[in-house]
């Protein structure tokens, strides 16, 4: 595959373009372009879908507290909420840019992942995907594919007169499509390597997304795999760079996060499917793991129609 970093006059800084609500005047599609990864030096968590089109560039990120590597020409995606940092390699020569980035973000109540996941399955693929890097590496003709979208966005953004939603639904719509195909490619290629690699993987994640709402621990995991805490936890770490506790932890967290952000449940009763009977010990869990309350997280990031 070919993947050499490449300068591209779509991804060198401009200044952000932003369609807001009509109703609440809050962002719903935003578009920037970067030539320095300073501003994401530090952590950074909203309630938006985040995607990094880099062209250029190579280093390291963290997302919720797990460090990847990435290397440009690549995708970078971050879920609602989702606490991330960039930290860039500065070893460009002749004072090149080390960093040529796109960043599209778009809120839920925009472009709803569920309701468009017939068209674009990208929910567990590019976004809440527990068992994966949130990086999609691209070939250089990916990379133009996917920054001549990103300009068409930009150019409606950048039109006179109010930009047509309609149509900036159908070239994120593309984009997306574009970016899930690529990363499934990549993910069938990664889960094949494992399995040959370390079968009781396979075992783990087949089981975590089968007994997640009914079992917590570690050792729940241990008795029902018949394989030692120890093995399982030293797997978790390998492939997927997290403790099995963590692992655990963040399947819930995904899972009541589509509550929170689809459905207008209580809090309540979406904990007790999630296996806790007592509701504060639920919320204390998920503002541990996701930095604010389920209750801030739904007026913040909840799909519009169930938004009083």
């Amino acid at each position: 595959m070919d993947r050499k970093a490449f300068p591209m006059d779509n991804s060198r800084r401009f200044d952000p373009l932003t369609l807001r609500d009509p109703h609440t005047g809050g962002l719903s599609l935003e578009i920037a372009g970067f030539d320095s990864a300073a501003a994401f030096a530090g952590p950074r968590q909203q309630p938006h879908f985040s995607v990094f089109l880099v062209s250029r560039g190579s280093g390291k990120m963290i997302r919720d507290g797990t460090e990847f590597g990435f290397e440009g020409p690549c995708l970078l995606c971050f879920s609602i909420f989702q606490s991330y940092s960039l930290d860039v390699a500065n070893d460009i020569p002749d004072g090149a840019a080390d960093f040529e980035a796109v960043l599209l973000t778009f809120h839920p109540s925009f472009f709803c992942l569920f309701e468009h996941r017939r068209e674009v399955s990208c929910n567990g693929v590019l976004f809440n995907n527990l068992y994966d890097t949130p990086e999609v590496f691209l070939a250089a003709e990916d990379c133009r594919t996917l920054l001549t979208i990103a300009s068409q966005i930009r150019d409606e953004l950048g039109r006179s007169g109010q930009p047509d939603r309609d149509v900036l639904i159908s070239f994120l719509k593309v984009f997306l499509i574009h970016a899930s195909r690529l990363k499934m490619e990549q993910q069938q290629t990664s889960a094949g390597a494992t399995r040959q690699a370390a079968p009781v993987v396979a075992d783990l994640t087949n089981a975590i997304d089968t007994h997640y709402k009914t079992l917590h621990q570690a050792g729940d995991y241990e008795k029902l795999l018949h394989v030692t805490a120890a093995v399982l936890n030293k797997a978790s770490k390998q492939y997927f760079h997290k403790t099995l506790t963590e692992l655990i932890a963040e399947r819930l967290i995904i899972e009541a996060k589509r509550q929170l952000y689809l459905t207008g449940r209580p809090v309540k009763e979406i904990a007790f499917e999630l296996g806790y009977t007592d509701e504060f010990y639920f919320s204390r869990f998920f503002k541990k793991n996701v930095g604010v309350s389920p209750q801030v997280f739904r007026e913040k990031a909840a799909y519009h129609k169930f938004v009083a």
